[in-house]
Order: structure tokens, then sequence, then C-alpha cells
């Protein structure tokens, strides 16, 4: 048996908790046994990595460092919840995963995408998701939205500019793998998005059974 691999994405304020909440009840509808998890986060470890990239701080932390955080919170991730799943025949559905890391560090921060594809390779080898669904939203929403919700974390706190980057980075990643990635205009009403991510996983699990 081999479970479905399904990443939610989007920069900041596009809705994910949400939509992950109407994703999840959507599955126990149609019978999916599925796991839902996170990154960066997911096991214990892992989380605590979370917390070491999120925590806002006096000190810089390099780009390099931050890079590697995200990997090997990874690592950990895969090894103990994602792939034992998988191969038992879950479906994962996972807030944020590898495309996060090229929008965030590769297009955001202006890291190496070369450098980024050694590392995934490394600690996913072949593991790619089946499904992505990109919630994309203008930037100052997004960052609107989110800063109602709590105080910012690391992250939350770079400048607009930032942001336009990895956004651009999230439909670039769409545009080169149709296939794959479907973006959701989280600008919508609530209703209106989740029509359009209900019609996104009707297409993919019939897809899957033909």
């Amino acid at each position: 048996m081999h479970g479905k691999f399904i990443t939610i994405e989007g920069t900041e304020g596009v809705g994910k908790t949400t939509n992950i909440e109407f994703i999840q009840t959507w599955l126990n509808q149609q019978k999916v046994d599925f796991v839902t998890t996170r990154e960066p986060g997911g096991t214990p470890l892992a989380e605590q990595i979370r917390e070491l990239l999120l925590t806002p701080r006096d000190e810089k932390v390099c780009n390099s460092a931050e890079l590697l955080l995200m990997f090997a919170g990874r690592a950990q991730h895969l090894d103990q919840v994602i792939v034992p799943a998988i191969q038992s025949g879950r479906c994962v559905v996972c807030d944020r995963f590898t495309d996060a890391t090229y929008a965030y560090q590769g297009f955001g921060r202006g890291m190496d995408s070369a450098l980024i594809s050694h590392l995934e390779r490394l600690v996913q080898a072949d593991l790619r998701p089946d499904l992505t669904l990109i919630l994309d939203i203008p930037v100052e929403i997004g960052l609107q939205r989110a800063s109602q919700r709590s105080a910012p974390d690391r992250f939350e706190r770079e400048q607009t500019e930032f942001f336009e980057r990895v956004r651009q980075g999230y439909l670039s990643i769409a545009a080169n793998e149709p296939q794959r990635c479907v973006v959701i205009d989280a600008s919508k009403p609530l209703a209106d998005v989740q029509r359009d991510i209900t019609t996104a996983l009707e297409s993919f699990f019939t897809q899957g059974q033909g």
C-alpha cells in the first residue's frame, strides 16, 4: 500500500489553518484514512527545532543555519511521521513542506536553489508531494490578517518585500509544476475558496482511482 502525500502552502495570513480543517472534514466524509502534520515540526524534536526557528531573537540567524535547521527538522519528521504513514497506506496532509523552503529561503532569502535541491535529495531521496495546494493572496492583505491573530514570529517580522519575493516563489513553483500544484485564490470569500479546494481534491482523488 502507498498513501497519498498532500501539502498546503502559502505566505502569511492565507488561511492555511482554517482550510486544513476544511480538508480534514472533507477527507473524513470520503472515508479517507489520513494524518495531519506541519512543518517545521511534526515530532517532539522537530517541534523544538520549530521553536528555535520562529522565536524572535537579538542574535542574527545566518541563512545557512536557518536552512540546515529546516532540513534537520524535516529529516526527523519524514523518518518518524510522514514516511511511515505513507508506507502504511495513509494519506498525509502537511501544513507546508519543501516548497516553503524554496519560497522562503530560496526566493525570500536569496539562497541558491541548487543548494536547497541538494539537501532535498539528501533528506527526501525521491519522495515528493503528490498534490500541493498553494493558497495565494496579495501580501498586504495576508500580513494584515496575520497581524490580527498573534504577536509576530521571527519570519513575520520580515519586510513586505521579503514576502513579495516568497509569494512570487510560490507562483513560480506552481508554474513549473502544474501537474502537482494547484493555486487557490485565497482572497475570495471563504465559501468560494473551499469550493475551489473541493474541486482540486475531487480531481486528485478521481485521477488516483483511474
